[in-house]
């Protein structure tokens, strides 16, 4: 899993990638240019670095799970398409010369697009296609990426033929290999940009990734590859581009501005760390945020050391923001100073795609669309997601009863064989709809909208217990005999819908009167109070068993098996052996809220 390096050397040499390069001196010409005419005016030089984040395979603005063009209350466009028009536009007006184009990653994971592309018609194939995402962003015109942490979600050989595939460096400082401890990609990339009468402004741009990697994907990435905090990693390799006669440093880092994780302390490094490299690490003048899938226009930090001001933004995700970081330059001493930065956004709303990207990728396209409507099954009733995280929706007991019925048949044969199992699933949408009539392959994948596959757990009643008191503070605590909102009955502290789980297989209210600790009563299996020493298999999506969301026990749970097929591939399967999607077959009511004994619904 090492780094390639004659690739690296190559790959440097094309774009100055990790390369050493020449000191800050000016040329003597230069210089003597620069006494010359110092007496009459300073030398200035204008630059703007772009970037996107979070794409998630989005080139068209275009909905598969819809099959309609994309469309949101905010009225938001999306796609690269788009961002195409936009860059060419910026390149325009500031000059192609004087501009970069970053991102900070989550690329190749996010639509039934990079799916087809990664399992149905793969780019490891031999003689296989290039990506979607690989053609748009090299018609584009990047000149590096960070690593996301979806990039690791198919596998490494995926990644690493998509990192083949493209003209410019995935970065990651951050992700070394496990043995050597030496990075695993090329930590940073630098521009020249030339300057007339004055020596390049040389830009560089180092690539940081996400440390909950280490736990998302770790069937992928344990024992290969290590993932250490973006602060440390920052106050490693800044210096060292000083060294190299950095003029400007942007970092481009797949992770949030919170300051927190969602991975509790399983890790101990922090998620969404871009705030604290800013603060900590001097040398810094400007950080392009991703991971959080946020719109943060422009934000300025104050780094605690130097008292300089630190710019960062983040686009909002899915290509419809443009983020816009416009340094000003002064040449002084021979040398290029940062003046000054200021960022700002633009919408993708605002542009038509480019036809450039829409003929370049209208073939793949098409290919997906057909893809995603194959009719599986017939479905005898309307099956819809709205009022999934509050009420006990049939629609997500066909995901637990799926998760069950594949682990039950994994483990027939085995010690565990004998264990009742139970399945966890999440609202994931507040839209998924299967109507009645024809299913297709795109009504059930806009039902598991990730790519996650099934893990098997041994647990306790006395842990599920927990679990399930754990999943109940997504409620927020409503008094008995109040009005209920059901917009601001959820979410409590700001946990998304996709960190509340239903635990199929038990009957329990969940009390929403109660302090969050206390809310799940008459808890039964069987009919029975719950024996807390009683063992259970736990079907878990891979993000769960790793420990994504922190849900008690279940990270530190004995793995009883997995597998790498995605839970929305055995969604179609199940439905597509059935031929009828019958509720009969899999929905039963097993929760309830309610407020001191009375239902809310």
């Amino acid at each position: 899993m090492p780094l390639n390096r004659r690739k690296f050397l190559k790959k440097s040499a094309a774009t100055g990638a990790g390369v050493a390069i020449a000191g800050a001196a000016a040329a003597p010409a230069a210089e003597a240019a620069e006494a010359k005419g110092a007496a009459r005016h300073v030398k200035r030089h204008s630059l703007t670095v772009m970037g996107t984040t979070d794409l998630h395979g989005h080139v068209f603005n275009w909905d598969y799970f819809k099959d309609a063009e994309y469309s949101d209350k905010a009225g938001n466009a999306m796609g690269l398409a788009r961002i195409s028009t936009l860059v060419e536009q910026v390149r325009e007006e500031k000059g192609r010369c004087n501009t970069l184009l970053l991102d900070a990653g989550d690329t190749i994971q996010g639509t039934p697009l990079t799916y087809y592309y990664a399992k149905v018609d793969p780019i490891t194939a031999k003689g296989g296609p290039v990506h979607p995402m690989a053609q748009a962003m090299n018609a584009i015109g990047y000149d590096a990426a960070a690593l996301g942490n979806h990039e690791f979600n198919y596998g490494i050989e995926t990644l690493r033929k998509f990192e083949d595939q493209l003209d410019f460096p995935l970065l990651g400082a951050n992700a070394v290999d496990a043995k050597t401890l030496r990075p695993a990609f090329p930590p940073y990339y630098v521009k020249k940009v030339h300057v007339p009468g004055a020596p390049p402004v040389k830009v560089a741009v180092l690539g940081l990734t996400n440390p909950g990697i280490a736990i998302w994907d770790k069937a992928y990435v344990q024992g290969k590859l290590k993932f250490e905090g973006l602060e440390e990693q920052a106050a490693k390799w800044v210096p060292k581009l000083k060294a190299l006669g950095a003029d400007v440093v942007v970092v481009s880092a797949h992770s949030g501005t919170s300051g927190t994780s969602s991975y509790g302390d399983q890790v101990p490094y922090v998620e969404n760390a871009a705030v604290n490299v800013a603060r900590q690490v001097p040398g810094i003048d400007a950080i392009l945020v991703g991971h959080a899938h946020l719109e943060i226009p422009e934000l300025k930090v104050t780094n605690d050391r130097t008292g300089k001001t630190v710019v960062l933004s983040e686009p909002l995700c899915y290509a419809e923001r443009l983020t816009l970081f416009d340094i000003e330059l002064v040449f002084s001493k021979g040398r290029w100073t940062v003046e000054s930065v200021s960022a700002s956004l633009r919408d993708s709303k605002t542009v038509a795609d480019d036809p450039k990207i829409t003929k370049l990728l209208e073939d793949e396209h098409a290919k997906v669309v057909a893809y995603v409507n194959q009719v599986v099954g017939r479905a005898t009733d309307t099956l819809t997601t709205v009022d999934a995280r509050y009420k006990d929706a049939p629609i997500i007991d066909l995901i637990t009863k799926v998760q069950e019925d594949v682990v039950k048949a994994a483990l027939a044969g085995t010690e565990y064989a004998a264990l009742p199992v139970v399945a966890q699933a999440s609202p994931f949408s507040r839209t998924s709809q299967i109507p009645a009539g024809d299913v297709t392959i795109r009504d059930l994948s806009s039902l598991y909208v990730y790519d996650n596959t099934l893990v098997a757990k041994l647990m306790t009643g006395a842990q599920l217990r927990a679990y399930l008191e754990y999943s109940a503070e997504y409620y927020v605590q409503t008094a008995a005999g109040t009005a209920v909102d059901v917009e601001k009955l959820t979410n409590a502290g700001g946990r998304p819908d996709y960190n509340y789980d239903y635990v199929s297989g038990f009957a329990y209210d969940i009390d929403v009167a109660q302090a969050a600790g206390s809310r799940i009563k008459n808890l039964t299996y069987n009919e029975a109070a719950l024996d807390d020493a009683q063992q259970f298999v736990l079907a878990v999506n891979n993000y769960r068993a790793n420990g994504g969301g922190a849900f008690p026990y279940v990270a530190t749970a004995k793995e009883l098996w997995s597998e790498s097929t995605e839970i929305r591939t055995r969604i179609a399967e199940w439905v597509t052996a059935k031929g009828v999607l019958n509720p009969k077959d899999f929905a039963s009511v097993d929760w309830k809220l309610t407020r001191e004994g009375t239902p809310v619904f």
